[in-house]
């Protein structure tokens, strides 16, 4: 109910978009995947294509398995996907359609002291996962047998995957347990370090880590939707700035490519100056 107060629009917008990707929720408890004809359709947030209630797939992991040489339907009109995504919602998705998004707004709200942290160069490590994880590494590195280049994100740090498709997968399966390697002890410690950091930190991953949130983060200041900031209505109280979580100033950039479209500066301007 708390959190509903906070963000009842987008709270229930972002639950929305959860259930309509991740609509199977049974799936959970039966350890099954759903591989249907949805499948071939890529959700624009960062959904594991393996999470038991997912009925669509993963965009990085449909472009890394392009990259690698995998000549799938999916795979050739994933990049396009994006793009356009990007060019018309910007990281509006990463505020209202990205489950992982969700996922780390409801740590956020648990009641702990907060750090607000600027994150000057941290931020920047996401473009570096994003052109070696995403594009280099499955391009590059191929199996000598088949050609084909590894998911090198999905495979080594992705929590949405760790979290949502292999901690349910593993709870209902005994024999996956008993094959775990170094890998899933690796994807599973980045995950564990990442719920813990998002409950203090708002959007840790996202500003820091998420390669869907590099490409949309270009195209935040050209994007259909975005933010802005009404000159005349402005008053410079500074209250947009103080409600920032990431701690920039939305009156002078309301467009950063660090905005997730959160609207907790819009929600604090009293002259509504902000939209």
């Amino acid at each position: 109910m708390k959190i509903l107060l906070a963000f009842p629009k987008r709270f229930l917008i972002q639950i929305t978009f959860f259930l309509l990707q991740n609509p199977l929720l049974g799936n959970f408890f039966r350890g099954r995947i759903y591989q249907g004809g949805l499948k071939q359709i890529c959700t624009p947030g960062l959904n594991c294509y393996s999470c038991p209630a997912a009925i669509t797939s993963c965009p990085l992991g449909a472009m890394q398995l392009f990259i690698g040489g995998v000549k799938h339907s999916i795979s050739l009109f994933v990049t396009g996907f994006l793009l356009a995504a990007g060019v018309v919602f910007g990281r509006f998705i990463c505020g209202y359609v990205c489950p992982f998004g969700l996922f780390q707004d409801l740590l956020y709200k648990i009641k702990t002291p907060k750090l607000k942290l600027r994150l000057k160069y941290a931020r920047y490590i996401k473009y570096i996962i994003l052109m070696l994880f995403v594009f280099v590494l499955p391009y590059v590195i191929r199996c000598e047998l088949s050609g084909l280049g590894s998911p090198w994100f999905c495979e080594y740090i992705c929590p949405a995957g760790t979290i949502f498709g292999a901690a349910p997968l593993l709870a209902v399966n005994e024999f996956l347990r008993s094959v775990l390697g170094w890998r899933f002890i690796l994807k599973a410690s980045i995950a564990v370090v990442i719920i813990i950091a998002s409950v203090f930190i708002f959007r840790i991953f996202c500003r820091v880590l998420c390669p869907l949130g590099a490409i949309y983060a270009l195209f935040n200041k050209f994007a259909v939707f975005r933010m802005r900031c009404d000159e005349d209505k402005c008053t410079s109280c500074g209250n947009c700035r103080e409600a920032c979580q990431i701690l920039i100033d939305p009156a002078k950039q309301p467009n950063s490519p660090e905005c997730v479209r959160c609207r907790g500066c819009a929600m604090a301007c009293k002259e509504k100056a902000l939209r």
